[in-house]
């Protein structure tokens, strides 16, 4: 039989293409999984299962208590705790750092909002929200539109994950049924971050919240990262 998007759920996937920051992806992508097929949700599940490497990051349950803006400051500015001191500081996500996201996804499954996700996507989730400003930091892409949807490609090419997956469904749609213009800067950005997550050693499995003393050129160099961070595509 062949799998169809739900049309309920198709709503929701327009919602987001015609506004995604009124109906963002990871409401998208919180929504889901009540309209899911199950061979899809298996599909998605057993790739983390079949991977040693995956298996263990979703058996470890590790989550880190939400750091503290004046904790990182204390780092040394060539440091990776440095380095994410300074982009937290720079765009203004002090508010953002403190959150505990396990908390709000609590809230959401007691709304009955996380209904049909499995757990190790509520793992993979909560611990992807928790290390995205790390992973900013590290490929040393930017805050803007346009390293975003880079970096999410990155992530996509690194783990199979329908939240990256939703990213590109959403910014491919509205480039080519709302904006042509974004046609070949969306496609740059999402080629190169898919390309550069292909060839660097995973960074989704690492408790990054403690390394924050190393060297970030250290860090980047043992993931096969450029000290410096990765000469890119001009935009």
């Amino acid at each position: 039989m062949t799998t169809t998007i739900d049309r309920e759920f198709a709503e929701f996937l327009l919602q987001a293409i015609d506004d995604p920051q009124k109906y963002g992806v990871h409401q998208l992508f919180n929504d889901w999984w009540r309209y899911a097929a199950e061979d899809v949700k298996e599909k998605y599940v057993d790739d983390f299962r079949s991977n040693p490497q995956h298996r263990a990051f979703v058996a470890g349950d590790y989550y880190a208590e939400p750091l503290s803006i004046s904790e990182l400051a204390e780092h040394n500015k060539t440091t990776l705790g440095g380095q994410y001191h300074d982009f937290i500081v720079h765009n203004g996500l002090e508010e953002k750092i403190a959150m505990n996201y396990r908390l709000f996804h609590e809230h959401l499954e007691s709304q009955g909002v996380l209904k049909g996700m499995p757990g190790e996507i509520r793992y993979a989730i909560l611990r992807g929200f928790q290390i995205h400003d790390f992973l900013h930091v590290l490929t040393d892409y930017d805050s803007s539109p346009r390293s975003e949807i880079a970096l999410q490609a990155f992530s996509l090419a690194q783990l199979k994950f329908p939240y990256f997956a939703m990213w590109m469904t959403v910014s491919t749609a509205r480039m080519t049924f709302i904006d042509p213009n974004m046609i070949v800067p969306t496609m740059d950005a999402i080629t190169e971050g898919w390309q550069y997550g292909r060839q660097v050693k995973n960074l989704s499995f690492e408790r990054w919240e403690e390394r924050l003393a190393e060297p970030i050129a250290d860090v980047r160099r043992e993931h096969r990262i450029d000290p410096e961070g990765k000469l890119r595509i001009a935009a």
